[in-house]
């Protein structure tokens, strides 16, 4: 067959290849955006007295009591003489002791069901690694569920938590991990590839150790000159704790934007490119089939999905004065 005689078949083969790529295109990211990304975890300030600030990413804040944030990426830090206390999405409540800086490296949740029964047991699978660069922190939290994790690093070492109650404290020299309930893995860092467990009423030292040494790890009781201190921090973390609950909520939008029409700044956002994880979008293209009668006017339908707070209302007054964070000694 001859060149001239053969270029028809070439020309056909090849415009049936891009028609294929085309489609190909055009049907992938519809099928890729039916997929939603898992909303963006929370953290709720219950409790503030004196100076604080968080650390978007985007901006520097001022923490205000019962403002709410994503949590992922943050960077809590408290001024002298001042303490807070949170409560993350997944149940957990922290106290932050004065001049402490806490970095939430990693907070990420898988999806859970409203209107839980249970809520001693955290709502989902999670996965949670901080790195407390100063300062002190009191954490009370839920019943882990299987697969879950809960890491919280030191310059020194590492604690891997299981529950329940406990308290970091990490300086220049040494950290301080104090189990008052339940029990937790310590290492001294990235070269300790054992671990220790720490059970309650326990307390790990971790300082550092030798130039291509781990730290060295040592357990203790926990000094009775420390425990009504250590005890109060984890008290204040368990009363934010029960201020408030969480629930994954949904609403569609219906933007009627007619298919055709350029997209609105707000459609440039699908499911893969939100910033702040919390939309997730309905492909805007509407592939319609052979010998569907739809005309241009269909609508861009968005689902948005986010987890929310809800403050717990108490039933009566309390009769005696709760311990508050202004009482906690300095």
């Amino acid at each position: 067959m001859k060149f001239h005689q053969f270029a028809p078949v070439l020309s056909a083969a090849f415009f049936g290849s891009v028609l294929l790529c085309s489609v190909a295109l055009i049907t992938t990211p519809a099928a890729a955006a039916s997929k939603k990304k898992n909303p963006s975890s929370k953290l709720y300030v219950a409790d503030l007295n004196g100076e604080a600030q968080i650390d978007t990413g985007e901006k520097i804040d001022d923490l205000a009591k019962k403002s709410v944030y994503n949590a992922q990426g943050t960077v809590i830090e408290t001024k002298s003489k001042s303490n807070n206390a949170m409560v993350f999405s997944n149940g957990t409540g922290g106290y932050f002791d004065e001049d402490t800086r806490v970095e939430i490296k990693t907070f990420a949740q898988e999806p859970f069901t409203p209107n839980r029964t249970d809520m001693d047991v955290e709502p989902s699978i999670s996965q949670t690694r901080a790195f407390v660069a100063r300062g002190s922190v009191g954490l009370c939290t839920s019943k882990l569920v299987a697969g879950s994790n809960m890491t919280y690093n030191t310059a020194q070492g590492s604690v891997n938590i299981r529950g329940k109650r406990i308290v970091i404290a990490a300086g220049d020299r040494e950290t301080k991990i104090s189990m008052i309930e339940g029990d937790s893995t310590v290492k001294g860092g990235d070269l300790d590839l054992g671990g220790q467990t720490l059970k309650a009423g326990e307390q790990a030292i971790i300082r550092n150790g030798a130039p291509g040494q781990p730290s060295s790890v040592s357990i203790q009781k926990i000094p009775e000159n420390e425990r009504q201190a250590l005890d109060e921090k984890v008290t204040l973390a368990c009363m934010a704790k029960k201020t408030v609950y969480f629930e994954v909520r949904e609403k569609v939008i219906n933007e009627g934007q007619a298919a055709g029409e350029p997209a609105a700044a707000s459609d440039s956002v699908n499911a893969f490119d939100a910033p702040d994880g919390n939309a997730s979008r309905k492909s805007p293209i509407n592939i319609i089939s052979p010998g569907s009668t739809s005309g241009p006017n269909v609508p861009v339908v968005t689902t948005v999905t986010e987890i929310v707070p809800v403050e717990v209302v108490p039933q009566a007054p309390p009769t005696n004065n709760p311990v508050s964070t202004s009482r906690l000694p300095g």
